[in-house]
């Protein structure tokens, strides 16, 4: 029986060398980050069959954006990392709070334009 490959999780970079998703977990609560960065590691371990999981979903329409939905804190909120696949990297782009059943289009945004920077830069 062959493993799957296991992906490398990466944190999409901005030009000034900031890393967004990274400084958005270091400024939740403890165990937040930590039920968080659980569920990227399970991600990257498990791809693709973690995709029959309720742990992550493609986004509606959009060909490379995937989301990691984790339950957090009182069991009420659930965070998502927005990310891509590209040569074996889980790229994470975006990671926020949803408060709404559908991805707010602002968030959805911003993952999009950071997918198309990682593309035009490694490309």
């Amino acid at each position: 029986m062959n493993a799957e490959p296991k992906l490398r999780a990466v944190f999409f970079r901005t030009d000034p060398g900031n890393e967004p998703v990274r400084e958005w977990l270091g400024g939740l609560d403890t165990e937040d980050e930590r039920r968080i960065d659980a569920d990227i590691v399970v991600v990257a371990d498990h791809w693709p069959s973690v995709l029959r999981t309720s742990l992550v979903k493609k986004l509606r329409g959009e060909s490379n954006l995937w989301e990691i939905r984790t339950r957090i804190s009182d069991g009420k909120r659930i965070a998502r990392v927005l990310f891509t696949i590209e040569s074996g990297e889980i790229i994470l782009l975006h990671g926020f709070i949803k408060k709404s059943q559908k991805t707010p289009r602002k968030d959805l945004r911003i993952a999009q334009k950071r997918s198309k920077l990682w593309r035009t830069r490694s490309g």
